[in-house]
């Protein structure tokens, strides 16, 4: 078994000790937030999870579970499990209140508060953490430090990234995630659905089948002293896959021999990237950074951008901000919008 993923270690006594208990086989938990019983395959405990920072020994299935960083939170509530506390949300918050409106969404078909958020500003809140008093952490797509695992080790048994921060494929944090809170089954029939969803609004849009696109972190006409982009580790370029698009050779060729999720090249190099057909990237609200990237003498030397096959998506304050980086529920809200807008740049490619 590959050294990512959660592997089963029990003494036939503990199965046993857990089987008379009830934890086997078809189980029952209660959330303490949400205060629903929720069914499913409870799958067997003790487990341990190994992943870049450790392993991970999951004594019982978790009855409250948090959630820290990115997204993680969206995997149980997919699932029916409300956990006890989860980061706020700091991009693509379009109220404010620090709960995406997909996750908004799910807690009110759930009929559940919204559970305790934890401010990560300024980093993970551990005391808050703590106060939630939780079973299990949840933070495979996260960028956790060694420093930082050590210290939610304290608290709970803490479920880090399989292989490197902020690079797990939103499939896999299905996985990780459904199987540390004993409803693997469950997990992967959700990835079922996606897959579905995904492949359909692809068919839709045929345009982009076999386009090559780059996602760039770096947009500002002001500096362009540097380009920044992501890597093929990042989930940004992974779903131009989902959707039949592909990677530039020029970006699969700088992605080798790094774990980083992003990497810069000075403008003197733009040239290296005339193989992208389409370019995407976060802008503005108004649009302005578009325009003004489009005009700049240095980027609009990119085929890409000089014939305009460019999305930049909203603001940071826009849910639609957040629809290139796919989470377990943000998939089926943003995913529409998000191929329409990159399709009308694939029409512009020749």
């Amino acid at each position: 078994m590959s050294s990512h993923r959660l592997r089963l270690v029990a003494a036939a006594a503990a199965l046993l000790t857990l089987s008379a208990c009830g934890s086997g086989g078809e189980g029952e938990s209660k959330d303490n937030a949400g205060g629903k019983e929720q069914k499913g395959s409870a799958g067997s405990f003790p487990l341990t999870v190994e992943h870049a920072l450790g392993e991970t020994t999951i004594p019982a299935k978790p009855k409250r579970v948090a959630t820290v960083n990115w997204a993680n939170h969206e995997v149980p509530l997919a699932l029916g499990v409300v956990p006890v506390g989860m980061a706020a949300a700091n991009f693509g918050d379009d109220d404010g209140d620090g709960v995406l409106p997909w996750v908004e969404e799910k807690l009110d078909e759930l009929d559940a508060k919204t559970p305790a958020l934890f401010d990560e500003t300024d980093g993970i809140d551990f005391e808050a953490v703590a106060d939630t008093k939780p079973d299990v952490i949840l933070a495979a797509y996260s960028g956790l430090t060694k420093k930082d695992y050590d210290t939610l080790s304290k608290i709970a048994p803490v479920v880090a990234y399989p292989d490197a921060p902020w690079a797990t494929p939103w499939r896999e944090i299905i996985r990780t995630n459904s199987e540390a809170i004993g409803l693997s089954g469950e997990g992967e029939k959700l990835i079922k659905e996606l897959d579905g969803e995904i492949a359909a609004t692809a068919a839709k849009y045929p345009q982009l089948k076999g386009k090559t696109a780059m996602f760039m972190t770096h947009l500002d006409p002001n500096d362009v002293s540097e380009i920044g982009f992501y890597t093929t580790h990042d989930t940004r370029t992974q779903f131009f896959l989902d959707l039949g698009m592909k990677t530039p050779g020029s970006i699969e060729k700088a992605s080798k021999g790094t774990e980083k999720f992003a990497l810069t090249r000075s403008a003197e190099q733009i040239d290296t990237f005339d193989d992208v057909d389409i370019v995407t990237g976060y802008g503005d609200e108004k649009g302005e950074l578009l325009e003004n990237v489009s005009k700049d003498k240095v980027l609009s030397k990119m085929p890409a951008i000089d014939r305009g096959s460019v999305y930049l998506l909203p603001g940071s304050s826009s849910p639609l901000a957040t629809a290139a980086n796919p989470t377990p529920l943000s998939i089926s809200y943003v995913l529409d919008d998000y191929a329409a807008a990159l399709a009308k740049a694939a029409d512009k490619v020749k």
